[in-house]
């Protein structure tokens, strides 16, 4: 089979790439951290734009989880870099997914204390919420006025210097330009923040910070990572430039993820899971998604079902489902879609086929080989019924997934892993 980039088809569309941070990758660039500071505070002051000047620089916000910097030591670190730039940390405590109380209470006390600098370490929900508290400082207003589909809100251009330091391997949201919002409840939502200016000033990817991810959560998290990169290689919207960051980060993962779920301590792949999940948010923001994270936004509003499971636990069912159909219409495996995907068999499996079906079947079979592997949970664990099923599936999408989905195929889809 041939394996090749068909770059005949992808240099005729024309494409803008988004924004990407500045970033610091490797073990030990947490150290970095200070000359992240220091660029900041040299760069500061220069805009004849008044909202943009921050003279005082006696205070930074610190976004992070529960526990998990304390725990590992790494606080210390990170107190002693704030320290020795004459900063005082303002502490915030993200235990879940951000809600619009959690972001406009650390703006209020943000402004209160004329806050200079947001760094937030943690996962993509503590990511999230720095990122979102970054650009509400500079607005009128709470947040919730401002997400997408709820709001009617725009956000201005200004928010303060800010930087991302993952310790899950998972969303890449170290590399995109939206905060995802929640509120849980029959009612509920996960919704957008977005502007190109929200893409992290400054992003330091360290291994190190990643060892002590725990098993389930870096199963989770990878699984996010690979559904981001599939999705964003098979999307109607790949471009040659997504696609030639989506498969040697497909490669990658292939090897690092099944390595650190095994072992957590293995430097190596937690170093290649982190340089996969940064790509997919990259390609995530120039390609798009495909349905299994057009499914994952209204279930996470639903219920308390994590971003991560809901991405890993529908991936195979997903991919298989959209295989099948586009079989239907092209049954020699002479389009692109199935040519994509059998590309991402090779790349996940690090293995040529001779045909695309057998190449397609691979793929299914190591993605439900990860699912149980991995022991993703089902949907039943949160709640989810035929009822929560249709519910969900009727707000869903297909986004770009390369074959077109209505709701009784999402229905289906969903049904699969309840």
């Amino acid at each position: 089979m041939n394996n090749s980039f068909e770059t005949d088809i992808v240099l005729k569309n024309s494409f803008q790439s988004s924004l990407i941070p500045s970033l610091c990758f490797g073990e030990g660039s947490l150290s970095s951290l200070d000359k992240i500071i220091n660029s900041c505070k040299a760069s500061s002051g220069r805009s004849k734009d008044s909202s943009l000047w921050f003279p005082a620089w006696e205070y930074a916000a610190l976004f992070t989880g529960k526990s998990f910097l304390k725990n590992s030591g790494f606080l210390e670190i990170v107190n002693n870099i704030f320290k020795k730039n004459n900063l005082v940390l303002i502490p915030f405590e993200i235990p879940g997914e951000p809600s619009p109380a959690n972001i406009d209470n650390a703006v209020k006390e943000m402004r209160n204390k004329n806050v200079s600098l947001v760094v937030a370490i943690g996962g993509g929900s503590v990511i999230d919420a720095g990122k979102a508290a970054s650009i509400m400082i500079k607005q009128t207003g709470g947040v919730k006025e401002y997400l997408e589909g709820v709001g009617t809100k725009t956000l201005k251009s200004a928010k303060l210097p800010f930087a991302a330091i993952p310790t899950t391997s998972g969303t890449g949201s170290e590399a995109t330009k939206n905060s995802v919002i929640s509120i849980v409840g029959d009612n509920g939502f996960k919704k957008s923040l977005r502007h190109d200016i929200m893409v992290p000033d400054y992003a330091i990817i360290d291994p190190a910070l990643l060892v002590s991810c725990p098993k389930s959560v870096t199963a989770w998290s990878g699984m996010d990572a690979v559904t981001q990169l599939i999705e964003s290689y098979v999307s109607t919207k790949a471009t040659i430039f997504t696609d030639s960051l989506c498969a040697p980060a497909l490669k990658i993962a292939g090897r690092a993820l099944p390595a650190a779920f095994a072992d957590g301590a293995n430097v190596e792949a937690r170093s290649g899971m982190g340089w996969a999940a940064y790509v997919s948010g990259i390609t995530l923001a120039n390609a798009g998604l495909g349905v299994v994270h057009g499914i994952s936004s209204p279930a996470g509003g639903f219920s308390s079902v994590p971003h991560g499971v809901i991405c890993g636990t529908l991936l195979a069912s997903a991919t298989r489902y959209i295989i099948d159909k586009l079989f239907e219409t092209d049954p020699l495996g002479e389009g692109k879609g199935l040519k994509k995907y059998a590309q991402v068999s090779s790349f996940l499996t690090g293995k040529e086929y001779t045909n695309i079906k057998d190449a397609c079947s691979a793929l299914v079979d190591l993605l439900g080989k990860w699912t149980e592997d991995f022991d993703m949970p089902s949907l039943k664990k949160y709640g989810f019924d035929e009822a929560l099923a249709m519910k969900t599936a009727k707000v869903s999408d297909g986004k770009n997934s390369p074959v077109a989905l209505n709701t009784d195929d999402i229905y289906k889809i969903i049904m699969e892993r309840i």
